[in-house]
């Protein structure tokens, strides 16, 4: 369980060290989060609170990102290395720990995996991705499409963004992220076999 009181640091924050379009992205989120929590059966909190804190990193400079990356603990994938507009992730999953002392595994792998997914993530996990995608202030081609699925079905919108993402990667000539990879390959086998 999170201590909503929280929420409000976490705001302070955010407000305090993102740009006033980051930030009501990263309302937007925890909004889409806890619309998907709900829907979902997932703690709505530790929805909300994932998917406020997702870009927490996101204006840092490169060098600071990379500083926190470097105190990552598990592996990560080279190409994710060589894709700048990725550390974010990576660097918010070490910060949220580090500065507001959150230890929920779940929460810290939703904040590390927004960008990219993996295979096998838990429930709020896939929230977070999905949310980040699906926010209010998303206007993509196909984001009606997408937002129809997400609430249909977690899995049914987790193939379709993952699908998204890797297209609009391959057409701009971007890395394929290994993780990347595994979860449609994942999500391939639950919805098509």
């Amino acid at each position: 369980m999170i201590d909503k009181s929280v929420f409000s640091q976490y705001k302070k924050y955010l407000k305090d060290n993102l740009s006033q379009k980051r930030y009501k992205h990263s309302l937007n989120v925890a909004n889409s989060a806890v619309r998907l929590a709900k829907k979902n059966d997932v703690d709505i909190d530790r929805a909300y609170a994932a998917g406020l804190l997702h870009d927490v990193c996101k204006e840092l400079s490169g060098v600071e990102q990379l500083e926190l990356i470097k105190q990552y603990e598990l592996e990560i994938d080279q190409t994710e290395l060589r894709t700048p507009s990725m550390y974010h992730a990576i660097a918010g999953s070490v910060f949220i720990r580090r500065h507001f002392g959150i230890e929920d595994e779940e929460i810290i792998r939703a904040v590390r995996f927004h960008t990219v997914a993996t295979d096998k993530m838990s429930k709020l996990e896939q929230i977070v991705y999905l949310a980040d995608l699906i926010s209010a202030d998303r206007e993509y081609e196909g984001v009606e499409k997408m937002r129809r699925l997400c609430l249909k079905s977690l899995s049914k919108g987790m193939l379709e963004a993952l699908s998204f993402q890797i297209v609009s990667n391959t057409q701009k000539g971007n890395f394929l992220i290994a993780s990347t990879v595994r979860a449609y390959n994942e999500y391939v086998l639950k919805e098509r076999f």
